[in-house]
């Protein structure tokens, strides 16, 4: 995977450990959940790529919460936590368009 330019979105998600299984990852995405560069996606396929920032809708009414993380590299495989945290840096919410 390293020679790769990008990396299936519901792949990478649960390589960066957003859920538990690719399966729930896929079903955030189908949700509509995620945007990438803030363009909505609802396609688990889309295509993620490092420099790509995604927003994530996580929980709903006032537990809810809005992820905006930058894509730092694709991952090869899905690790151990440190790894996954590797994967992304975690921006500031009014960070997303840049």
């Amino acid at each position: 995977m390293a020679a790769e330019t990008a990396q299936r979105l519901d792949a990478w998600l649960w390589c960066a450990r957003l859920r538990r299984t690719r399966a729930d990852c896929a079903a955030l995405v189908a949700t509509g959940a995620v945007r990438i560069n803030r363009q909505p996606t609802d396609k688990p396929h889309a295509r993620v790529r490092p420099g790509d920032v995604l927003t994530i809708a996580q929980g709903s009414g006032e537990h809810g919460r809005i992820a905006v993380w930058r894509v730092l590299a694709l991952a090869e495989r899905r690790g151990p936590p440190a790894e996954a945290r590797r994967l992304y840096e975690e921006l500031p919410d009014g960070m997303a368009g840049d």
